[in-house]
């Protein structure tokens, strides 16, 4: 329950063992390359050369063909599916590899010529749309007239006056005709002949009542011949279509495949990079990164099969920021994970928070939530989940918390008698007006609300104080001694001053002994660095940040007993809401549905502002952030498969 102890690794190797020591490095999951460290311009080493940029274009063709079958496979998932199980062996075959690649490829052909023919189909549907409105008109739609006679197709607005706009035409121009070939909601399609020499004059008339020209050229032979091509046409893109859709659906069957070459591809990506980190001269190449301690015996035996020398050193202090952070807990503190790296993780220098985390973060989320009915669905559904689902690390240490603290909420259910509020008292009320029953409890959220007040300012105080203890040990093991006595042990005197004054001991001759101890040693601890007028101030500052950042604190934690009380309340009015109706199945259903939406909102509200007591109130006293993550090349790193390790 610690941060994992890092040695540095040097290696230098063949350049023909590069594959092969790589993979092995790949199984063992230890070590963490780092950057290769910069090398003058004569040196012969160089970066390794890199197939990262192919690598990725593989990946993003694996991901769209994936989401190409995804809607055509057959295969149920959903949250409690576990990832299928694949030997070693057979998630590393090139062969496999290179085959659903391929697939992928013809995949993505077939997706490609899809999205083509929907494209033609939709052209060729709005050219079919466009000539419908004609199919009145028999002649040749190139034909444009005769030597003396022009004839012209075009549109009028459907509100265009049809019978006016021909009278119209007819009086101003004599040597000219307008037939109405069809109508619509948005035009009319009309046909205009006139002679030649009154094209112009039979135009303008038309063009002050909307008339516009068609877009029918470039077509040749009749409306109906197109039409009927168009038919044709759109009947052979359905088709082939039909084809695609089909090929398509009987490459559905390979997305489990896809998937596992996704996750190889992701390796492969992986590798690429750590490749990066190589430097090599093409006879050798050398690396540099990190092992956890306790694996450094297997690290050795395997670099013992490969002509290659290497050295594993501890890390000097000035390396510390540059080491990696491996956090190595138990089942219990394991689940807390999640929370430390959502803040920050630790520096190598620094304390794994887990464990003392771990024990306030469960108790405090099981004393907001406080119904023994939550607890249980708490409890249920997580272990479902790990059982059924076996998710991966980071789901897993989640769900490891939800039933740390689903039991920490049944916990303190029982002791305040909550099932799903007063649900029970209420339905046997409904079936027997005369009920009196009551669950047990010990205290309630409505009944002892000052209790619960107090109680969750001493937890506070308690966390507080374990934080300042926490700091001081470290002070001391760095050898900060001064500090540690000046910014944590003069406040323990303080207020163990308050405590004896406020219970009348450990006066002399009405002194307060202690409190004017913690007092003094207030006075120099703030004051022995500045000079001058500054002491004033240093202490006044001492004081004023010292008293308030302990009441504001410790008053923070208020919001234990205001969630426990909000989370009772809300259960019992939906309880009450049901009840109204007197009737059993309408209060079943109301108030199941409103104790869900209640459960819901106090899994999000609890979380939140649990992890705000912990960083804010808790990790203020004593962490050091600044940590980076341990990433060894490794095949636990899957998204779609679990690889099960095979014997090297």
């Amino acid at each position: 329950m610690a941060i994992a102890k890092m040695k540095r690794l040097s290696l230098v190797a063949l350049q023909k063992d590069r594959s092969a020591l790589l993979q092995k490095l790949v199984h063992l999951g230890c070590v963490h390359l780092d950057e290769p460290p910069s090398v003058p311009e004569e040196s012969p080493l160089r970066p390794d050369e890199s197939r990262l940029a192919d690598r990725q274009a593989a990946l993003r063709s694996l991901d769209a063909a994936m989401a190409v079958l995804t809607p055509l496979a057959k295969t149920k998932g959903g949250m409690l599916t576990p990832r299928p199980q694949v030997q070693e062996r057979a998630f590393l075959d090139d062969a496999a590899l290179d085959r659903q690649l391929e697939t992928a490829r013809r995949v993505n052909d077939h997706a490609g010529e899809m999205d083509r023919l929907k494209a033609r189909l939709a052209r060729l549907q709005t050219d079919r749309l466009a000539l419908l409105p004609w199919q009145e008109l028999d002649l040749p739609l190139e034909y444009q007239g005769s030597r003396t006679v022009r004839v012209l197709t075009g549109t009028l607005p459907a509100a265009a006056d049809w019978q006016a706009v021909r009278g119209e035409l007819a009086d101003q121009v004599p040597e000219s005709e307008l037939y109405l070939l069809g109508e619509g909601r948005e035009q009319k399609c009309v046909l205009l002949l006139c002679h030649r020499s009154v094209e112009g004059q039979a135009l303008e008339v038309l063009r002050s009542r909307g008339f516009a020209a068609s877009q029918l050229t470039g077509l040749q032979g009749t409306v109906a011949e197109n039409l009927q091509r168009l038919d044709s046409e759109l009947e052979n893109t359905r088709q082939e279509l039909a084809q695609q859709e089909k090929s398509l659906a009987e490459l559905a069957g390979e997305l489990p495949q896809l998937r596992q070459c996704a996750d190889r591809m992701a390796l492969e990506i992986r590798r690429e990079e750590s490749r990066q980190r190589l430097l090599t001269d093409g006879c050798i190449f050398c690396l540099n990164g990190w092992v956890p301690e306790a694996q450094s015996q297997k690290l050795e035996r395997v670099l013992e099969g490969f002509d290659c020398a290497w050295a594993m050193d501890d890390p000097t202090p000035e390396e510390y920021p540059e080491v990696p952070v491996k956090l190595t807990n138990n089942r219990f503190t394991r689940s807390l994970n999640g929370i430390t790296e959502m803040y920050d993780l630790p520096a190598y220098n620094g304390l794994d928070p887990n464990p003392l985390m771990a024990p306030f973060f469960i108790f405090f989320f099981g004393m907001m939530m406080a119904d023994m009915a939550y607890g249980i669905l708490m409890i249920v559904g997580a272990l479902v989940v790990l059982k059924k689902a076996r998710p991966a690390e980071g789901m897993r240490n989640f769900m490891e918390l939800i039933l740390w603290c689903g039991i920490a909420t049944f916990i303190v259910g029982a002791l305040t008698g909550g099932f799903f509020g007063d649900f029970i008292p209420q339905l046997l009320k409904l079936i027997n007006p005369e009920s009196t029953f009551q669950l047990p409890y010990l205290f309630t959220p409505l009944n002892d609300t000052v209790a619960i007040l107090v109680g969750s300012l001493v937890l506070g105080a308690i966390q507080v104080f374990t934080g300042m203890a926490i700091s001081v040990v470290k002070k001391v093991k760095d050898g900060q001694v001064a500090d540690a006595i000046w910014n944590e042990v003069t406040w323990w005197v303080i207020l163990a001053g308050l405590a004896l004054m406020i219970l009348g001991v450990g006066s002399v001759a009405g002194v307060p002994v202690v409190l004017c101890i913690g007092g003094l040693m207030l006075l120099y601890g703030s004051t022995y660095q500045a000079k001058g007028f500054g002491k004033v101030g240093a202490f006044v500052a001492a004081l004023y940040n010292g008293v308030t950042g302990f009441f504001s604190d410790i008053l923070s934690y208020v919001r234990l007993m205001a969630l426990m009380l909000a989370g009772s309340v809300l259960a019992q009015v939906f309880n009450t809401l049901g009840s109204v109706f007197n009737n059993i199945f309408a209060f079943l259903i109301i108030a199941l549905l409103g104790n869900a939406l209640n459960l819901a909102l106090n899994l999000l509200g609890c979380y939140v502002h649990d992890m705000r007591l912990q960083f804010l109130e808790f990790f203020g006293r004593f962490y050091q952030e600044g940590g980076r993550a341990f990433r060894p090349l490794s095949l636990n790193d899957t998204k779609y498969v679990e690889i099960i390790k095979e014997e090297q």
